[in-house]
């Protein structure tokens, strides 16, 4: 991880909320990628909860993932880091533990019962030597099909249920001058799209094979074939303005009538909300799979770096125990998308289709670990460049794929 961070990379838009009278010990800055509209009123809500602790939020933002992770960790093994950084949940930070870097939060997943309140994969994911070291904040579903109701009653046809419900929607969307498939042309959507293939296509087994067991012989089978085929023939239904566009203007355009679908995560619901847009109505949300639901969940965390400063240790402590009390939880999902990650919180109060991804989390057999908890990152970047060249590279063949997938997955990451 270290050698590969790029500096100078990322600009960040920084504000400080106002502080209560006597809260300036308890300033905590937080470095996060929550720009877009949804995302920054669902942040908001983390900062007002640890405001209302008496605290200080004071507002890293940094646009795109990457980037703020990048520039946490280049001051965090520089000497300079921040109160707090965002990561996604899984094995970003192994690295910073084995560094050394991190505070363990032990103490707090002690006092919370986190053993109790948390689903398994989660409480293990931020787990490392007995000791756990991240925050987990949230459950985000990452193979949800979203679509405009209005687009798809233009073009005369049903939300698919299926696979092969997909493609004559696609096809009469078209045929109605409509954008069939909203898509954002990023490398990380262009995989995230290939995972919502294969574990719409493979299930849960096959996607645990190909990113946690590193299944070669799997990938030279017939059903991979199959998955790599679909994914390169939605190449046909995205309009020429995708490359390179950010997934919230993707996402704008079903929110807008525009396009009629959009494969994303669920952080998508975040976008619709704050656009005014209820599910049900204006919208909806399918989770498509021939074996099945198979729910994909990730999430993101906040890690804590070792600090001196006993004022930021306290800091720290106070904004670990807000981003998990109940309240939070709701009101933060409410907002994000996500659903809550505690799993004693009640949920009636949340939209129609984080009801039912909250259901899907209480059975073991629709829960699928996202690639994140089962891939290394130098594996996940390495099959994230192969599938952005089958994407875009209309001379490279399905087998030339596949050669070449198999390949990576045998090297030692």
């Amino acid at each position: 991880m270290f050698r590969c961070l790029a500096t100078g990379a990322a600009l960040a838009a920084m504000f400080a909320l106002t502080p209560p009278a006597g809260a300036e010990e308890q300033r905590a800055e937080v470095i996060h990628w929550w720009t877009s509209g949804g995302e920054s009123a669902a942040v908001k809500v983390f900062a007002d909860q640890f405001q209302a602790a008496g605290g200080t939020w004071v507002d890293t933002a940094i646009a795109g993932g990457a980037n703020a992770r990048t520039a946490a960790i280049n001051r965090t093994v520089g000497g300079n880091p921040p109160t707090a950084m965002q990561l996604n949940t899984g094995k970003q930070f192994d690295d910073l533990v084995e560094n050394d870097l991190l505070a363990n939060v032990d103490a707090l997943a002690g006092s919370q019962n986190w053993k109790a309140i948390l689903p398994a994969a989660f409480l293990q994911a931020v787990t490392r030597n007995g000791h756990e070291y991240a925050v987990p904040v949230n459950i985000h579903g990452q193979n949800w099909l979203f679509y405009s109701t209005a687009a798809l009653a233009k073009a005369g046809t049903q939300p698919p249920t299926n696979w092969d419900d997909l493609f004559p929607a696609l096809d009469k969307l078209k045929a109605a001058g409509l954008i069939p498939l909203a898509f954002s042309g990023q490398q990380n959507w262009e995989r995230n799209l290939f995972n919502n293939v294969m574990v719409g296509r493979g299930g849960h087994d096959l996607f645990v094979a190909f990113w946690g067991k590193r299944d070669v012989a799997m990938v030279k089978g017939p059903e991979f074939r199959k998955i790599a085929e679909t994914f390169k023939r939605l190449r046909d239904y995205v309009d020429p303005g995708s490359p390179g566009r950010n997934w919230n203007d993707a996402t704008n355009l079903v929110i807008q009538g525009k396009a009629g679908m959009q494969f994303m995560g669920d952080w998508a619901k975040g976008e619709f909300t704050a656009a005014g847009q209820t599910p049900g109505k204006e919208y909806g949300c399918t989770v498509l799979g021939d074996h099945g639901i198979a729910y994909v969940m990730g999430g993101d965390v906040f890690v804590f770096p070792q600090l001196k400063d006993a004022s930021q240790k306290k800091a720290q402590q106070l904004l670990a125990r807000v981003l998990l009390e109940p309240d939070t939880q709701i009101k933060f999902a409410q907002k994000k998308g996500s659903i809550p990650v505690r799993l004693d919180v009640d949920t009636s109060t949340l939209d129609d289709c984080a009801r039912k991804a909250s259901g899907w989390i209480h059975d073991v057999n629709a829960q699928v670990p996202a690639n994140e908890m089962l891939s290394p990152p130098a594996l996940t970047g390495a099959i994230q460049d192969l599938i952005s060249q089958y994407w875009n590279d209309t001379t490279m063949t399905t087998d030339a794929f596949i050669n070449k997938v198999a390949n990576t997955l045998t090297q030692p990451f």
